[in-house]
């Protein structure tokens, strides 16, 4: 048993450490069943050592120097025989795969459907066609071309209230805007899938969802929170917003030379607004949108949202109830708490101002 050379079988994705309520876990999944399941820190010190070159001695040695304890056997022979049993030792037979969720039947209402067969291999093709634009000689004047392009919009707030209201008055403009505007959110979903693709993500949905009246292209990312480095997931959850102020900068192109007596030129700042309000919207820091991601990917936490609502609740019962809590959690899941009620209330007060400005002005 001391000379037993153990190794994780090929394939299997090790998480980073995420805060979790008042635990630090790493998310492990199975390369095959894409079965996932929560180790502590501990656990995963031994299991990230498990390379087929390392006896149990030589981990147990590391363990000690780390952790200032001894790792008993028994508790060897219980993490080798979870590791068996899920089918994560080399050698190990697969686990039965995990029972899937009932389907819900499509109705008028809501619903999903897929649209591409092979969605890993549709992402590959658009990948390789776009490479080319994907490196840094490439994206870097491009990323200072949208931060121009956002700044010199935003600069005269009373040329986008014009601007709006030019546009809402002008449906021969505001019918076809709207449909680029839905041809960009759909291109939003795609330009995560790329992005997976170029990091080494597995791409395994592109379809359409509806929620009456609206309907809307998604791309799932199976191993998205596996992607090596926060900076790759950080790419792949502002991809779409990105993408979305990409699709503005030929509408930027035309803005920018016209003379300010033109009367093109405040449908088109109208436009721009839009598409500018409607791309960085994505990035605000509230769940399901892609700034949540952002900000969990950054501050290295799990459900934020979530668990910032069940440490709410345990507060109200007294610090007692928090107790496990560590500090950094504890000022993390207030701070969100404050935060997130004043982007809402912001929100709101913002989409009542302008509907004031646009109506009564």
């Amino acid at each position: 048993m001391r000379a037993y050379r153990p190794a994780l079988r090929t394939g299997v994705l090790i998480g980073p450490p995420l805060l979790r309520g008042p635990r630090t876990v790493h998310l492990i999944k199975h390369p095959v069943s894409g079965a996932a399941f929560e180790v502590g820190p501990k656990e995963h010190f031994v299991i990230s050592r498990l390379d087929g070159n390392r006896t149990l001695d030589d981990v147990v040695t590391a363990y000690a120097d780390r952790f200032h304890r001894r790792l008993p056997e028994e508790q060897w022979t219980r993490l080798l025989g979870l590791l068996g049993t899920r089918g994560l030792l080399a050698g190990s037979p697969d686990p039965a795969p995990p029972e899937p969720p009932p389907a819900r039947a499509n109705t008028f209402w809501k619903g999903s459907r897929r649209t591409v067969a092979d969605a890993h291999a549709t992402a590959g093709r658009l990948h390789r066609l776009l490479r080319p634009l994907l490196h840094p000689w490439v994206q870097l004047p491009l990323v200072a071309a949208v931060l121009v392009m956002t700044g010199a919009v935003l600069a005269d707030p009373p040329a986008l209230l014009d601007g709006t209201r030019e546009l809402l008055g002008r449906p021969l403009a505001l019918v076809p805007f709207a449909v680029f505007l839905w041809i960009s959110v759909c291109l939003h979903e795609l330009a995560h899938g790329i992005a997976a693709r170029h990091y080494g993500g597995t791409v395994t949905e592109i379809g359409l969802r509806w929620r009456f009246p609206a309907l809307m292209m998604y791309c799932t990312v199976d191993n998205y929170l596996f992607l090596p480095g926060r900076r790759a997931k950080l790419v792949v959850a502002a991809a779409g917003a990105y993408a979305n102020l990409l699709l503005l900068l030929p509408f930027a192109v035309w803005w920018v030379p016209l003379d300010p007596a033109d009367p093109v030129r405040p449908l088109l700042t109208g436009m721009l607004f839009v598409g500018i309000v409607q791309a960085l919207s994505n990035l605000v820091p509230l769940p399901p949108l892609d700034g949540y991601r952002i900000l969990g990917h950054t501050l290295d936490t799990a459900n934020l949202a979530p668990e910032t609502r069940t440490y709410l609740a345990l507060r109200r019962r007294g610090r007692d109830a928090v107790a496990a809590y560590p500090p950094r959690a504890r000022r993390l899941y207030t701070s969100y708490a404050v935060t997130a009620a004043a982007l809402v209330l912001l929100a709101a007060a913002g989409s009542v101002t302008a509907v004031v400005l646009l109506v009564l002005d």
